[in-house]
């Protein structure tokens, strides 16, 4: 008795024990690492992915791990590129070109405060020369007055440096008359002097380089100018002195006297 034999179904499982489809190459899914098929046939439930060397446009699954290609979507757990800073914007106001860094103009009542008191303790020095019949208003004394009543603060315009300065110009202005001619050369060298002079003994005060440019130019009798230039300087000092206690929003003056 003859018996029909069957043959055998061929067998479709690969070696791998994923599923083959004729003609197609399984896929490996970048986040489960090599030997996992992602073709048809794979494990229920799990999600295509993003072949990593393809770099196609399939967004990942979540907690995948892979940074999805420029273009696509990023999925949950990744940061967005916040991309380039922004430029920054203007610094601020600019100043006026020709405004310069000068100091701000003053109130109008201290302007008229400072400049009458200043142009009184001048008119006073004027009528004190009239009596002695003796020229005691010299430039340097104009210019010691618009300091310590325009500039109070400011240590050329302390008592110290507003007496001693000028004796110490006078004084190297005699000094430098006796040992040369009485010529712009040695008023010049009269002037560096008084300059250093000040300088070591901690009384700045520039109206005292021409006070010895004077003593060299004009060759005063020291016997009379020496006092008349020490009165008129105390008396600038007293009067800046009363004007800045007559306005009360008037800065005192002296910030120190020694």
């Amino acid at each position: 008795m003859s018996t029909d034999t069957v043959p055998a179904a061929p067998d479709t499982t690969s070696a791998s024990g994923a599923a083959s489809v004729s003609g197609t190459a399984p896929v490996l899914d970048a986040a489960s690492g090599p030997g996992t098929a992602s073709g048809p046939g794979a494990a229920p439930g799990t999600a295509p992915v993003l072949d990593a060397a393809s770099g196609s446009g399939t967004a990942p699954g979540p907690g995948s791990g892979i940074v999805s290609g420029p273009g696509t979507a990023p999925g949950p757990g990744t940061t967005p590129d916040p991309g380039p800073a922004p430029a920054p914007t203007s610094q601020g106001p600019r100043r006026p070109r020709m405004a310069g860094r000068a100091p701000a103009r003053p109130a109008p009542g201290a302007a008229v405060h400072s400049v009458s008191a200043a142009t009184a303790a001048l008119l006073g020095l004027v009528g004190l020369g009239a009596l002695l019949h003796e020229p005691v208003l010299i430039p340097p004394l104009a210019a010691s007055a618009a300091l310590v009543h325009c500039a109070p603060a400011l240590p050329l315009a302390q008592p110290r440096s507003v007496v001693v300065g000028h004796l110490l110009g006078a004084g190297a202005g005699y000094v430098v008359a006796a040992a040369a001619s009485g010529s712009a050369w040695a008023a010049a060298l009269a002037a560096g002097v008084t300059l250093a002079l000040t300088t070591l003994a901690r009384t700045p005060h520039s109206p005292a380089c021409a006070t010895a440019v004077v003593v060299v130019l004009q060759a005063p009798a020291a016997g009379r100018f020496v006092p008349l230039l020490l009165g008129s300087t105390v008396l600038l000092v007293l009067t800046a002195c009363a004007a800045s206690r007559v306005r009360r929003a008037a800065p005192k003056y002296p910030a120190y006297w020694w």
